[in-house]
């Protein structure tokens, strides 16, 4: 391997920041986004799926736009670098504002969430087209670029951790409304809990810290019909005035075991505290990292000709639907995790340490990616993560709400294997950059790397709508304790077959990908050669 081609330690880990940056804001919004909308901004399911497929049909455009703008870019840092410090800040702060709770009538919140959603993905494109590029011009050496490649999603593990395992806690520390606690026991596992706080909250949730007992509200003004037992309650609180619920099914309660959290506070400065860490993982990337992978020098600008290049790369058009496909599964799984340990589970920090114990099993699997490519073919390697971690995924469908540990293994063993997917995508949309460059003899790196960012967003958009589409059959309202009743065979499913029979539909596709190991070797080879000419010229 030329030195050209190697990579310090210290730049693998600052480009694998980078997607540690990207996933504090793209796995922060698969996961906790929708759950926000619905139970705490009070959007219906439907209204939130429509949004977040309508927001993706721009994506397609910009991200081939973004592409384009990245490969013409001319500046002393390179063509990518740039984007990546232009957009650190931009990014963290429309993320914060995603999280954000103005108070708007019914059609202002839907306003809100539009615009901000949507500059949000514009957004997220400018930075990440960039940064998925960068990856196949710092090496020009597939097999060190799989390596890179595992830095990269070992580092996107970890930014998905941080939010994962954080957000909830962070939610919990800022939302605490410090309220006043009587309680009264009636039977063994019978209280009455009373509550007040000195300022008033729009909406709050009480709950169990165990989040097992039930509750029911002790207020004769209240329908009998309406007030049935649920693992907490959610209600508008006044200054001064005390609230009071009979809380069974929990033995032991005392002042400490109540929570009482303002989710709206709650998540707005959780998510603060979050965008300033993206923002400095972002610039830590932009300083550590090079480019030294460059066009032809023959190569002239010609839009037309990088098209219908685009248009006739095999590797490149397979890789896009599978990515698409992929992204959809993964962005169900995240989008319905918290929902249905709220729910179904009814524990919702306990969706904390399942979304940690996932993040380390994703760790795993992206730092053997590159060994087990290696053996098998990354094809190969594709196909046999696909349909094993759809398949263990399936195993939700039978699991009770007792049944933690069943849960917990499952969701590890399935994300091990699926943490294979990113891994060897953007790996992969490298090789077809070489492909490209070996049939045509032009190079549009940021063109063929849109297929990245635009498989990401448009997967998680029909992802957000599946979800969205399903629990409004089952009648779900996140702020109604009857209709979550009523959805939970709509939380299973989604939880369960629905992912998993995409992983089944994009094996099928991986099947017809042209590029096996023995090609890419001779492509390396072939380009390789070509650039020792170009650099003795």
């Amino acid at each position: 391997m030329s030195d050209l081609n190697k990579l310090s330690l210290k730049e693998k880990l600052g480009y694998g920041l980078g997607d540690g940056a990207a996933n504090i804001a793209w796995r922060g919004v698969a996961t906790f986004l929708f759950i926000f909308y619905t139970d705490v901004f009070g959007l219906s399911p439907v209204t939130v799926g429509v949004l977040m497929l309508v927001a993706r049909f721009s994506d397609g455009i910009s991200d081939v736009i973004m592409g384009v703008v990245g490969d013409r870019t001319r500046s002393k840092y390179g063509k990518f670098r740039p984007w990546i410090l232009w957009t650190a800040i931009p990014l963290g702060l429309i993320l914060s504002l995603l999280f954000t709770s103005p108070d708007l009538t019914d059609s202002g919140k839907i306003v809100y969430a539009y615009v901000t959603y949507i500059f949000f993905t514009l957004i997220y494109t400018a930075n990440n087209v960039p940064y998925g590029a960068l990856m196949a011009v710092m090496t020009g050496d597939d097999k060190e670029r799989t390596s890179l490649g595992s830095f990269r999603m070992v580092g996107a593990f970890g930014g998905g951790m941080l939010v994962q395992g954080a957000l909830l806690f962070l939610v919990a520390h800022f939302g605490n409304v410090n309220p006043e606690i009587g309680i009264e026991q009636l039977e063994e596992e019978k209280f009455r809990v009373t509550v007040s706080a000195s300022s008033e909250v729009e909406s709050v949730n009480i709950k169990t810290e165990n989040g097992i007992a039930d509750f029911i509200w002790d207020d004769k003004s209240i329908d009998v019909s309406q007030n049935v037992p649920t693992h907490g309650k959610s209600f508008a609180l006044e200054a001064d005035k005390e609230y009071t619920f009979i809380v069974t099914g929990e033995p032991n309660i005392v002042a400490d075991s109540i929570s009482l959290i303002d989710q709206k506070r709650g998540y707005s400065n959780s998510m603060y505290v979050m965008s300033i860490f993206l923002s400095l993982f972002m610039f830590i990337t932009f300083y550590t990292t090079k480019e030294r992978v460059q066009p032809p020098k023959t190569q002239k600008n010609d839009l037309k000709r990088d098209l219908k290049d685009l248009i006739n790369n095999k590797p490149w058009l397979v890789l896009l639907v599978i990515g698409l496909l992929f992204n959809v599964y993964n962005s169900i799984k995240q989008g319905i995790v918290i929902i249905y340990f709220t729910h179904y589970l009814n524990n919702q920090l306990l969706a904390a340490s399942f979304l940690v114990a996932l993040m380390l099993a994703s760790v795993a699997g992206a730092m053997v990616t590159a060994p087990l490519g290696k053996r098998f073919g990354k094809r190969n390697l594709f196909i046999g993560a696909l349909l094993f971690s759809g398949g263990i995924n399936s195993l939700f469908f039978f699991l009770g709400p007792t049944d933690v540990t069943a849960v917990f293994t499952i969701g590890v063993v399935s994300e091990f294997a699926s943490a294979i997917f990113p891994t060897l995508f953007f790996v992969m949309l490298g090789d077809a950059a070489d492909y490209s460059e070996f049939k045509n003899g032009r190079r549009a790196t940021g063109l063929i790397y849109s297929a990245g960012s635009f498989a990401t967003k448009f997967g998680g958009g029909i992802a957000g709508a599946i979800i969205g589409f399903v629990l409004g059959a089952y009648a779900y309202n996140g702020q109604d304790a009857a209709s979550i009743e009523g959805a939970i065979p709509g939380i299973i499913m989604l939880m369960s077959w629905v992912p998993a029979v995409i992983t089944v539909i994009a094996a099928i596709f991986m099947f017809i990908y042209p590029l096996n190991q023995k090609k890419i070797d001779e492509v390396t080879t072939e380009l390789n050669n070509r650039r020792l000419k170009e650099s003795k010229i």
